[in-house]
Parts: C-alpha cells; sequence; structure tokens
C-alpha cells in the first residue's frame, strides 16, 4: 500500500494553487477568450517540447492513437474557450463556482460512456448540485451568460476527463498531453483562420500581456501537468482527486484578495458553492469507501 510523501503532498498544494491562479490570469490578461487560449497553448507546446528534448523522451505514437488524442485535445481546448469567456462576460467567483460541478456532469456521463448502473448516492448528490446551482441563479441574475459557459465549460472538462481515462490505460501521460495540446492549437487555429481571427492586431501583444500569458503556459499549464504526473509516484490518486477539489476554493480566495469588490457576492451564493464543493469531496469520499470495501472482498 502506498504511503503519501509529506513532501509530495506540499508539491500538490502549490499546483492545486497554480492552477486556482489560472483564473486570476484570465481577468488580468485583455485578450478576449479565444486568442488567450491560442497562445496559452502554444506557449505551453513549445515549453513541453523542450522539456522533452532535453530529456530525450519519444513522442512517437501509432495512427489510431494519435488521431483519438488530436480529437480530444479539441475538448480541452473548447472547455478553456469557455471557462476563460465565463470570466471575461461575469467573474471569477461565479465561473469557479460553476465549474465544480464538473463531478456531478461525470456522474451522468460515466454510467452512459462506461454503460454502467447509476449510484443512488451520484444522484441525489445530483440534485443538491441542482439545488445549489438554483441558488447562485437567483443572486447572480446579471451574470447568466456567463453561468451558462461555466456550466458547459464543467461539462467539457467532466467528459474531457473520462475520455482521458481511457486513453491513459494506453498511452504515457505525458505523450497524451502533448498532443491533446497539439489537437487543441490545430482546432482553434482552424476556427481563426476561416472566421479571418488571424490580422495584425491578434499579434499585437502588450508586455503586460506577454508576461501574463507566459506564466499561464509555462508555469500553470506546462509545468503544472509536469509536476502532477511527478507527484503521482508518492501520491494515491485518492488524495490527488480530493486535493484538486480545493482549486476553485484557492481561485475564489484569491480573487477576493486581489480583485475585493468585483468579486464579493451576496452570502446566498456562497452557500451555493459551498454545497457544490461539498458534493464533489462527499463523492470522493464515498467512492473511496467502496473502492476500500472491495479491496477486502
Amino acid at each position: 500500500m502506498r504511503v503519501d510523501n509529506i513532501k509530495s503532498y506540499i508539491y500538490l498544494h502549490i499546483i492545486v494553487f497554480i492552477w486556482g491562479f489560472t483564473a486570476i490570469l484570465g481577468h488580468l490578461i485583455s485578450l478576449s477568450a479565444l486568442p488567450l487560449v491560442w497562445y496559452r497553448i502554444a506557449i505551453a507546446i513549445v515549453t513541453l517540447a523542450l522539456v522533452f528534448v532535453l530529456k530525450k523522451r519519444t513522442l512517437v505514437l501509432s495512427k489510431s492513437k494519435l488521431i483519438q488524442i488530436l480529437a480530444a485535445g479539441g475538448i480541452i481546448a473548447m472547455h478553456w474557450l469557455t471557462f476563460f469567456w465565463a470570466i471575461k462576460v461575469s467573474n471569477i467567483s461565479v465561473t469557479l463556482a460553476c465549474l465544480s460541478t464538473g463531478a456531478f456532469f461525470a456522474s451522468i456521463l460515466e454510467p452512459i460512456i462506461y454503460k454502467r448502473k447509476v449510484v443512488f448516492y451520484e444522484v441525489f448528490l445530483g440534485l443538491v448540485v441542482i439545488s445549489a446551482l438554483a441558488l447562485i441563479f437567483s443572486v447572480s441574475g446579471d451574470y447568466v451568460e456567463g453561468i451558462i459557459l461555466a456550466l458547459l465549460a464543467a461539462f467539457l472538462s467532466a467528459l474531457f476527463s473520462i475520455i482521458n481515462a481511457k486513453l491513459v490505460v494506453h498511452s504515457e501521460p505525458y505523450l497524451i498531453t502533448f498532443y491533446e495540446m497539439v489537437g487543441g492549437f490545430v482546432i482553434l487555429s482552424l476556427v481563426l483562420l476561416f472566421s479571418g481571427g488571424f490580422t495584425i492586431e491578434f499579434f499585437q501583444i502588450s508586455s503586460s500581456d506577454w508576461f501574463w500569458l507566459i506564466i499561464l503556459g509555462v508555469f500553470c499549464t506546462a509545468f503544472a501537468f509536469l509536476g502532477s504526473v511527478y507527484i503521482l509516484k508518492d501520491l494515491s490518486p485518492y488524495t490527488v482527486m480530493l486535493t484538486i477539489n480545493l482549486e476553485p476554493v484557492y481561485g475564489i480566495l484569491l480573487a477576493l484578495v486581489l480583485f475585493k469588490d468585483s468579486e464579493a457576492m451576496n452570502s446566498t451564493f456562497y452557500v451555493g458553492a459551498a454545497l457544490i464543493l461539498s458534493t464533489v469531496i462527499a463523492n470522493g469520499i464515498l467512492k473511496n469507501r467502496k473502492k476500500r470495501k472491495l479491496a477486502v472482498k
């Protein structure tokens, strides 16, 4: 049985904190969602390629696997696009609260994709999430567009995670992530190409935006991913999963500290957000207990 390493656990919290900072960067960068995500992916691809070359890692994949991974990259690109779009039209707190519904969408998608029975407690937790969303909608009427986009981002995140769970069985995680980013980059480039998005203004980036984009692409995307793979050697998947659920908490707290009034919400909103986060944690605990019972049998 693997024993969680304290040092790796600290690294994990740092990584999750960095991911929580992603929403802050989305607010700080003046670019609209599409060019923001395009530059993020481009910087991450270059960074990962350099790391893999220095470490002499092979990037060879079979054609069938490559096509599957590139297609999954389109989904993660759309997730990031709707995520940052939601931040632009609402605020960080609303976006992250709604993004926490990813576990709820996963509980719906998993039985469909894996053709397994629906679990009763997942249905109950799903009803709690719906009630929490009703609370958020009731006090965030001005952010309806952002809420819808954030929920779509959560759905895409859940779909992406389930697809990745299948892909990782047959391919190395670093290969999957690299080619998913390549796939996302190709998809967004085609969208920009056919919509006439590649204008002179598109490539005119301010120095402050370049600074935040490099932090987003290098640290919050490329290095955070490499770190998350590294710590899996010492930490159990359950520990990692449960800790990642703190990402919205870190992000909302950071937003309140940095942007104060623009992020302050009604107390009812925080009740709804807390309910969603509670269901995510409860789902993780119940799943872990179920796995332990099966292991004992």
